[in-house]
């Protein structure tokens, strides 16, 4: 084969870098958590843990959530690639645990992605009631699979203006509820801080319900580790990861922590309407309730507009993150057929998104026709996310170590965590705290069923690792012979032999 075939050959099965430019992955960061568990299940967390409770809870998470975005931001710019931490875990401790975090997070939003076009159906109800369900999810799985097809940039476009409608929302909701309403200005009257005082507020519940609540909050952050998947096919990684690392940052204060304490403020925590709060009914959500006590008539037709683009963004992002873990697994590591890794013109691995779109189209359809399959699947995935980031805090732990003492120093890096290695130790023991807390009380009353569906992808990535590992006899990776060298491959899982 000649050297002009070869490079041919070898542009067919790798992603094209510079497709996202800097300011696609700053708002993909954004808006990449900012979803219903913020504009309609924030209520919940308030009534369950009180408004102290639940600032409690959300800032430990937004705090561990930006360590974790610290040490994969560490190693997206030491070695930018698509499918970025499964390749990590494989890299840096054994590739049996890259092997299960690759499959752990493409079955996780295989899966989510069909839960998300299903809710659109829902979500479109509030307007047209009598209009079958599948129509509109057929709808939105179509116009999902269009935008992942055209190019990296035109889904970086796509996740830019959907993540710039939640943010706008955001800061309208934050200007009207915070100095507006409390104050008085608008609303007729001024409410102040009453509501954190109110009975048993601030803390309801003690620590169980902080606890409890700690769990809510992390589904809630779930997605800021597509800043990793981006790195691979960023213009420039080593400045668009870290800026957007500092946006998680401050998406942590202003969009949780001060949205929650305006809801609390205003809303008191026995009240029904937060109670009451779940994914669709964006008739009580605290959005909603708020800007109606303002005197925005329209309120529950613009929020419901504002949830129905924030479902389809993360079905957006779901399609694009399993599509990359699906093509980083195949290209370069052995973990999944080779024929996945092949790309089209624009670069966009079509093997791999057609086999995602078949998966998350099976899944759908169970959904209608066993009902009881699509829950044990949807449960299956329920932790998965969790495990992702036990995976990203472990294989950062000994990124560093291996890097210090093979005697580099923090100077060669385009970017470095601060505060190692507290950073991944944090997020390994919330991580553990999160997962075990799930559902306690199952243990308590020995409930195997619900156990199992619980705690389900908990084993599943045990048979994965051990399965792998026991087949290809691998071993953790020791220190001083880890591969630490900044690597520039597009979208390859391990270096070149």
């Amino acid at each position: 084969m000649d050297e002009e075939t070869r490079n041919v050959d070898q542009q067919s099965t790798e992603v094209k870098r510079g497709g996202l430019k800097t300011r696609h992955v700053s708002m993909i960061a954004l808006g990449g958590c900012i979803g219903t568990g913020l504009f309609v299940a924030s209520g919940s967390a308030i009534s369950e843990a009180g408004p102290g409770g639940a600032l409690v809870a959300y800032g430990l998470m937004g705090i561990m959530v930006y360590f974790l975005m610290t040490s994969l931001g560490e190693m997206a710019t030491n070695m930018p690639i698509s499918g970025s931490f499964a390749a990590y875990a494989g890299k840096y401790v054994d590739p049996a645990l890259g092997f299960a975090m690759g499959w752990n997070y493409w079955f996780n939003w295989a899966i989510t992605v069909p839960v998300d076009i299903s809710t659109v159906a829902l979500v479109m109800k509030f307007w047209l009631p009598n209009t079958p369900s599948w129509i509109w999810s057929t709808i939105a799985l179509v116009l999902i699979v269009l935008i992942n097809a055209m190019s990296v940039s035109t889904f970086g476009e796509a996740e830019f203006w959907m993540s710039a409608i939640k943010v706008v929302t955001v800061i309208i909701f934050l200007a009207v509820g915070g100095v507006l309403t409390i104050f008085g200005i608008m609303g007729g009257h001024f409410v102040g801080m009453r509501n954190f005082t109110y009975q048993k507020a601030p803390f309801v519940g003690g620590i169980p319900a902080i606890i409890s609540v700690f769990v809510v909050a992390g589904f809630s952050f779930q997605g800021t580790e597509l800043v990793g998947i981006t790195a691979g096919e960023s213009e420039d990684p080593e400045k668009s990861v870290p800026q957007a690392i500092k946006d998680v940052f401050w998406r942590i204060v202003l969009f949780y922590i001060f949205a929650i304490f305006v809801i609390a403020a205003l809303i008191p925590y026995t009240s029904h309407s937060l109670l009451g709060s779940s994914a669709t009914d964006v008739a009580i959500s605290p959005f909603t309730l708020v800007f109606q006590r303002a005197g925005l008539a329209a309120a529950a037709s613009v929020m419901n507009a504002v949830i129905l683009t924030a479902v389809i963004s993360s079905a957006n992002s779901g399609m694009y993150a399993s599509t990359r873990m699906l093509y980083s697994m195949a290209n370069g590591g052995g973990f999944a057929p080779k024929a996945l890794s092949k790309t089209g013109k624009n670069g966009i691995p079509y093997r791999a998104l057609i086999v995602t779109t078949l998966v998350a189209s099976i899944t759908f359809i169970s959904s209608i026709a066993g009902p009881h399959i699509y829950m044990w699947l949807v449960a299956a995935s329920g932790l998965t996310g969790f495990i992702a980031w036990f995976g990203i805090a472990i294989s950062h732990f000994r990124f560093r170590r291996a890097f210090i003492k093979q005697g580099h120093s923090l100077s060669e890096l385009k970017y470095h965590a601060k505060w190692f290695p507290f950073g991944p130790v944090l997020c390994l023991i919330l991580c553990v705290l999160v997962i075990v807390g799930q559902d306690p009380s199952a243990f308590a009353h020995f409930d195997w069923q619900q156990i199992l569906v619980t705690y389900m992808s908990v084993p599943l990535v045990i048979i994965l690792y051990l399965g792998y590992k026991i087949r290809h006899h691998t071993k953790i990776i020791p220190l001083d012979e880890v591969d630490v060298s900044p690597t520039r491959t597009e979208g390859k899982l391990t270096e070149d032999k």
